[in-house]
């Protein structure tokens, strides 16, 4: 089942998607800026709705959007003073939103970006990547998790959260980290493979939760060397219902705590179904609806 992330990337698209974007870093944050830039060479329509500052940590938090303080937005890119809510002055596809993420993604969704696509509304919504890992305990406190769990649940978008280990929060002007790039690149391999799997994306009130594992100037420092695992959130050790067969095991899915994070030095993805309405591991019929759809790229752990 081992499959070359070069396959996936390599199959042209039908046609680009309509895609909503958000993070908890913040709108002018690297990662999520790198990312907006390689779904905009796929051909994709995307809109960046982000946090007018970092917002890690506020999970599903919402709140009306208020006018930005003296000290301006994040990496001072906005002026102290500004609207609660803006665009880049070149480009209207890059917004932010001085409130949560939550908030951030819901005003993408209901207003920036169906202005931008006369009227249309997003097919996708894609969060990250984030700054560090969302894994096991940190899912439901993570707002990148928690935007994307809106979009699945609340606005009924398919929905994945991206995050990963390597970094610090970074400015969008500042030389494009490796890691940054290399994780954009992978992103785009997942986003990609859901896209070519055909609509519906993801089964209703699913979302993925994935997670790059960190990248040195000498290990994982090549999209090539790098392994997608199916996984689930929590362990489900303890009182969850069964797994589907994956690699020939009818054990549970392997944990993304230990793929991503333990299995680091690896080079192993983690790529987690979760359900929407509580943030742990979609239920088993579900799980193979998405293996199904991400099986081109998935590969069994030894």
């Amino acid at each position: 089942m081992r499959c070359s992330l070069l396959i996936a990337a390599a199959l042209p698209l039908a046609q680009g998607v309509r895609i909503v974007q958000s993070n908890d870093d913040g709108w002018a944050e690297v990662n999520i800026r790198t990312f907006f830039n390689s779904l905009n060479a796929a051909g994709h329509q995307v809109v960046l709705s982000g946090p007018a500052e970092n917002q890690s940590g506020t999970g599903s938090s919402d709140s009306a959007p208020k006018t930005v303080d003296s000290d301006g937005c994040e990496f001072s890119s906005c002026p102290g003073g500004s609207p609660a809510t803006g665009a880049n002055t070149t480009d209207p596809r890059l917004n932010y939103v001085n409130s949560y993420p939550v908030t951030a993604i819901k005003t993408g969704i209901s207003t920036t970006a169906p202005k931008l696509w006369n009227g249309a509304a997003p097919e996708l919504a894609l969060t990250g990547p984030n700054v560090g890992s969302n894994v096991a305990v940190q899912v439901p406190f993570s707002g990148t998790v928690g935007a994307a769990v809106y979009a699945a649940k609340t606005a009924k978008i398919p929905a994945i959260a991206f995050s990963g280990s390597s970094g610090d929060p970074t400015a969008w002007n500042q030389p494009t980290p490796l890691y940054s790039q290399i994780y954009a690149d992978l992103a785009l391999n997942v986003t990609s493979t859901i896209i070519k799997s055909g609509k519906p994306y993801l089964p209703d009130n699913t979302w993925l939760n994935v997670n790059f594992p960190p990248v040195s100037s000498t290990k994982c420092n090549n999209v090539n060397q790098f392994k997608f695992i199916f996984t689930r959130i929590n362990s489900g050790l303890i009182g969850s219902a069964a797994d589907i067969t994956v690699c020939g095991t009818t054990a549970r899915l392997p944990w993304e705590a230990d793929v991503a994070v333990i299995r680091g030095g690896d080079c192993y993805v983690s790529i987690s179904p979760g359900d929407a309405n509580d943030k742990t591991t979609a239920a088993a019929a579900q799980q193979q609806i998405i293996y199904n759809k991400l099986k081109p790229i998935l590969s069994c752990l030894p």
